[in-house]
């Protein structure tokens, strides 16, 4: 084989792209599109954050006057985030008055997300991440040192090494912080200093000018904490009242969770290298059953004893994913037959009483769904069995 004849080899295409990568025709576009006035250090206005948070509801936005090559001269930009406008605009205001941000709620309902959306729109990236853990250390948030060049110059600024907080500082970017309250109180109370001075000091290097790096225009933090998780760290007073509480509620709207369930649960498959053949019937039914579990209480008003795992619209769009690739790769069957399976995956995560609640749930509303004529209540009921 010649030179000529060896096959170029081409880079595997990437699982996620992060939002600013994914989304950069819509920020551009945003960018252009409003040229109101910005916090300092922000890529958009804020007006333009919301937008591309929440979408332009269907309106086509238009670019007044001269529009910069390559950008569309008109736009409508699709809603990512949904959730309450309402909560999205209480975000944006804290950020442009550069306080801390903690977004709070339910796993599963897109705290991630959000954050991710909002840095990216704010400042241009989401990879200023810290992840909370029990073994997160100080250094996290504030930095660490080169050993190699620390051993052979001693402590200098070239053998510093930022923090993704100490970096957003430096920038007037901002840092995310997922799941703060997984970090031990001592690891937390890192930060209060930081969103209190707005600066860290690096005594170290006590006799140059580096000893002190003070946060550019623009610093802010968004942090993550969930309000079921297990083994968290109550945050501090101290730390508390740095942060602007926002929380962020499960989906209202069974539509609106239908259509994002399905939207994600199709990019998931496509991902997969299939075409996503779900039937919608079989969507409704797996979302009807999480609503019910999540709440308590069936769409009809029945009662539902709700189980100890987080019925969460995450884990949901898991499952219509699931069943997606199911479908793909390994046809032949009813999808629908899957669906109970795939339930129990989820509710005996965490307590094995969960499974009993779930049996519950099959003798109470299903059955009786089945007995009001409806042939798909019917068929899960007759897989009542497959829950065992």
């Amino acid at each position: 084989m010649t030179v000529t004849d060896t096959p170029v080899q081409s880079s595997p295409a990437r699982q996620s792209l992060p939002a600013e990568e994914r989304y950069a025709d819509e920020l551009a576009f945003l960018a252009a599109q409003d040229t109101g006035p910005r916090p300092p250090g922000w890529a958009l206005t804020p007006r333009a954050v919301v937008t591309f948070v929440c979408g332009s509801e269907g309106a086509e936005l238009a670019i007044a006057g001269r529009r910069r090559a390559g950008l569309a001269a008109k736009l409508v930009i699709a809603p990512k985030f949904v959730g309450e406008r309402a909560l999205v605009e209480r975000c944006v205001v804290t950020l442009a008055g550069e306080r801390g941000l903690l977004l709070t709620g339910e796993p599963g309902t897109a705290k991630s997300m959000l954050s991710e959306l909002l840095a990216a729109a704010v400042c241009g990236t989401s990879a200023l991440t810290v992840q909370g853990t029990a073994g997160t250390t100080e250094d996290a948030f504030r930095y660490g040192w080169n050993y190699a060049l620390l051993l052979a110059q001693g402590p200098t600024s070239q053998a510093l090494v930022d923090s993704p907080v100490l970096s957003a500082m430096r920038t007037g970017r901002v840092v995310r912080v997922e799941e703060i309250t997984r970090c031990l109180p001592e690891v937390q109370d890192a930060l209060v200093s930081i969103l209190s001075d707005r600066r860290v000091s690096v005594p170290e290097l006590t006799a140059t000018e580096d000893a002190v790096v003070a946060a550019a225009s623009g610093f802010t933090v968004i942090a993550t904490a969930n309000l079921r998780d297990r083994g968290v760290s109550e945050m501090s007073a101290a730390l508390k009242r740095r942060f602007n509480f926002e929380t962020v509620a499960p989906i209202a709207d069974a539509d609106a969770e239908a259509a994002l369930i399905r939207r994600q649960a199709v990019a998931a498959v496509r991902r997969a290298g299939a075409a996503f053949a779900v039937d919608d019937a079989v969507l409704d039914a797996l979302v009807t059953v999480f609503r019910d579990l999540r709440s308590g209480r069936s769409a009809e008003g029945w009662d539902v004893e709700r189980p100890g795992t987080v019925m969460s619209t995450a884990e949901a769009v898991q499952v219509a994913a699931s069943l997606g690739v199911a479908a793909a790769y390994l046809p032949g069957g009813d999808v629908l037959d899957l669906l109970p399976g795939h339930l129990l995956g989820v509710v005996r995560k965490d307590d094995p009483a969960d499974h009993g609640r779930l049996l519950g749930y099959w003798d109470g509303p299903v059955r009786r769904r089945a007995e009001d004529g409806s042939a798909m209540w019917r068929r899960l009921w007759d897989l009542r069995g497959n829950l065992r």
